[in-house]
């Protein structure tokens, strides 16, 4: 019997421990609320909203996040594209979640998304937890804005802070997917275009595109980067890493992967610049940052050089993107499950 009691205690004082650890570290959100030019949308987005409401759930998407990434460090870079695809269709409302009906077609199946997006499986499992605990409180575009600062942070990256009070969409637009969402063919002015579209900067695209220090990409993706063995993105492609794409690619499964980052592809670090610069860029939209334009050239040479500087400027542009908000207060719904409207 003593000893029974010696292992139950053993086993309570070691989950205590969990919890003061996981709460003790997960990333903290403060600021102020948004400042943009529709008042019914900015003026409810801020730091405190759940603090009373649903004080764990800001630790029970970190503990899901990081659990997450420890059993698939790809999943860092998958829970953060999730979070870009949305917020670029109509801004950040959860839209991508939406599963296909008879009478509804969402936008899983966009071209930029299909076969592409992962990680639904974990906002369901954090949505599920935040169910039971507060239930309709918190919405699946607050869940997928957190996640994505919190995929980042686990990967060694830096934090911010998330603004809440984003509410969830009726609809999708399958049609805006995929004409809006930046293809890894771009060039750099269609890029511009694209990130100004939707009120990000040239700056913006840059520090944006520094997410693919993490994750993969198929070699149908950057085809054009293998055309031939001679230079195919002019005289700032590295030979060797073409010819060892190449070879990679050269099997008929259509479903080989590349690191978007081959030195440090499961850190989020400025890597990612160092490679382009070395004329190392997987996909075409990347590399063109150094071969396409001098301005975009000179911040890549400048987040090579300085990681602190990338770090502030991507999270600076997180928050920006963030703040790409189509509905709070009445404005749409606080869905029960991330796949389907109430």
């Amino acid at each position: 019997m003593a000893m029974k009691k010696l292992a139950l205690f053993s086993l309570l004082l070691n989950l205590a421990m969990f919890l003061a650890i996981v709460l003790a570290i997960v990333p903290k959100t403060t600021g102020e609320g948004y400042g943009g030019d529709d008042d019914d949308c900015g003026d409810l987005l801020g730091s405190d909203l759940y603090k009373d409401i649903c004080p764990e759930a800001e630790a029970i998407i970190f503990a899901r996040v990081r659990l997450a990434v420890f059993q698939d460090t790809r999943m860092a870079a998958s829970l953060l594209r999730l979070h870009f695809h949305d917020c670029f269709v109509n801004g950040c409302d959860a839209s991508v979640l939406l599963d296909d009906t008879d009478n509804f077609v969402g936008e899983k199946t966009a071209a930029p998304n299909l076969n592409s997006l992962r990680g639904f499986e974990v906002i369901d499992a954090i949505k599920q937890e935040l169910e039971f605990v507060c239930p309709q409180t918190v919405s699946c575009a607050d869940i997928l804005a957190t996640a994505a600062r919190d995929s980042v942070v686990v990967a060694g990256g830096p934090s911010w802070d998330v603004q809440m009070g984003r509410k969830d969409s009726l609809t999708a637009s399958k049609a805006l997917a995929n004409n809006i969402i930046p293809g890894p063919n771009s060039t750099i002015g269609n890029l511009v275009a694209k990130f100004q579209n939707v009120n990000l900067s040239l700056k913006d695209m840059v520090a944006l595109s520094g997410a693919h220090t993490m994750g993969k990409a198929r070699c149908t993706t950057f085809a054009a980067r293998l055309q031939d063995s001679t230079n195919p993105n002019g005289p700032e492609a590295s030979l060797e890493f073409i010819q060892s794409l190449q070879q990679l690619c050269s099997v008929s499964d259509s479903s080989t992967l590349a690191n978007l980052d081959l030195a440090t592809p499961e850190m989020f670090d400025n890597q990612y610049y160092v490679n382009l610069l070395s004329g190392e860029g997987l996909l075409p939209s990347d590399q063109n940052l150094v071969t396409g334009d001098e301005q975009t050239r000179e911040l890549v040479e400048t987040y090579a050089q300085d990681m602190s500087t990338f770090f502030q400027d991507f999270k600076d542009s997180m928050i920006t993107l963030g703040r790409l908000v189509p509905f709070t207060g009445t404005k749409g719904e606080i869905r029960r499950n991330c796949r389907s409207v109430n």
